[in-house]
């Protein structure tokens, strides 16, 4: 799922310290990292849903792309998976021709992505999230009694990632005491050009971090080769054996195993920490939480509207067509900003809320629509709800002390760093 240029990324064009009503419309890069990073990005999406929700970025760090802006064309996009595929990428940029990854079934189309998700659907279906949730909530209660009193900590550290990682080493039966070799892969798939330059990565680093992952996954894959599953049910055995995937190739294998990972990991770790920054935002949505606990499922479909832990998917689209009254032609890139399309105001009321108790909370759009819907949103909402059960029964509050430090990339929409602090009651 990385995001590579044919060249070098482009200089910052400043627009994270401009007034988005100041620059050229046409001029407009939604894609542009710095925004996400810095948490400058609503303006710019406020004003592309107003004045051109189908709008056309001749010039980026990845090509000339498409913006869908707005809840309803997104919703158009993803149910015309014929006319918009997932084939080519998922993201902005293309793949590298260099490091061939197949970004698993999530970058397929028709009856082969049908079959392929088939296979990894029953792990994280109701019968075996019943058996999980136990697990899960076992593992949230020794994080939270693990984390100090009275002292600052990094919740992004010592929880989020804590809890998802371990949660992913469960559903590959992967080795718990290598769990954060996962959340490495994970960082490690989604950086995107100017994320591996800033942090001193290169892209030489980045490829032999997801072939390590690939020859652990491949012994994985050799043990369980022609074995039954057993309970809970992994992913692991799950492709080794199903009819679809028992023979994919090594690089197929690979991104089916970034989709998972990341999937898995960088969703529901970010909307965790989301969650704690929106409560913190607004005080009297946490104090509605203290007195009524009831609201937390609900909420819980709030924090994932309001974080957006994805900002986009992208679709290349595979004859001219037309949306919104634009004209786009065969091959064009057509980017599906859910970031946006969740605080569309036409559709969502108060959007720009973040409401606990908010009707119709689980009408957005940050688990994706239609064919492609997000095979483990029921297992990201069970997490997060576990995870605030017990929170709440603990805490009167997490109470964020510090700037967070968010992801400097436009398709993971996370923090890096959250230093809090918690408070018993």
């Amino acid at each position: 799922m990385s995001q590579s240029a044919d060249a070098p990324p482009a200089p910052s064009k400043g627009q994270a310290g401009a007034d988005p009503y100041s620059i050229p419309l046409d001029a407009i890069d939604p894609a542009d990292s710095e925004l996400f990073e810095t948490d400058t990005l609503w303006g710019y999406f406020e004003r592309l849903r107003k004045e051109d929700p189908v709008h056309y970025c001749a010039k980026s760090e990845f090509g000339p792309y498409w913006s869908v802006t707005r809840f309803d064309d997104v919703v158009h996009v993803e149910k015309n998976d014929e006319i918009f595929s997932s084939a080519r990428s998922i993201v902005v940029g293309d793949p590298d021709p260099d490091f061939p990854v197949e970004a698993g079934f999530i970058t397929m189309d028709g009856d082969r992505h049908t079959a392929h998700r088939k296979v990894a659907q029953p792990v994280v279906a109701p019968r075996n999230l019943k058996l999980l949730e136990p697990i899960i909530r076992e593992r949230v209660v020794e994080i939270l009694d693990s984390v100090p009193v009275g002292e600052t900590f990094d919740w992004v550290d010592r929880v989020a990632i804590e809890l998802t990682t371990g949660m992913l080493a469960t559903l590959f039966d992967f080795p718990y005491e290598d769990r954060r070799k996962l959340t490495f892969w994970s960082d490690m798939a989604t950086s995107s050009p100017v994320q591996v330059g800033a942090t001193g990565v290169t892209e030489a680093e980045r490829q032999a971090a997801l072939m390590e992952c690939l020859e652990s996954f491949q012994a994985l894959w050799k043990e369980r080769e022609g074995k039954p599953q057993g309970e809970p049910l992994d992913l692991v055995t799950a492709l080794a054996n199903g009819a679809a995937t028992r023979g994919i190739s090594p690089m197929e294998y690979l991104g089916t195993l970034i989709l998972l990972i990341v999937g898995g990991n960088d969703t529901t770790r970010n909307s965790i920490s989301g969650g704690v920054v929106a409560l913190n935002e607004n005080p009297g949505e946490y104090q509605k939480l203290r007195d009524h606990p009831e609201l937390i499922p609900n909420m819980v479909s709030e924090i994932i509207r309001w974080q957006t832990p994805l900002a986009h998917m992208r679709r290349t689209a595979t004859r001219d067509t037309e949306l919104a009254g634009k004209q786009i032609k065969k091959g064009d890139k057509v980017v599906m900003w859910y970031v946006s399309a969740n605080r569309d105001e036409s559709v969502i009321e108060r959007a720009n809320e973040f409401l606990i108790d908010r009707e119709n909370a689980r009408q957005h759009l940050s688990f994706g629509w239609g064919v492609h819907f997000c095979i483990g949103s029921r297992l990201a909402e069970m997490q997060l709800r576990i995870l605030w059960e017990e929170a709440l029964a603990r805490y009167r509050m997490i109470e964020v002390v510090g700037p967070p430090v968010r992801v400097r990339s436009n398709f993971v929409k996370g923090f890096t760093e959250l230093p809090v602090q918690v408070h018993p009651w």
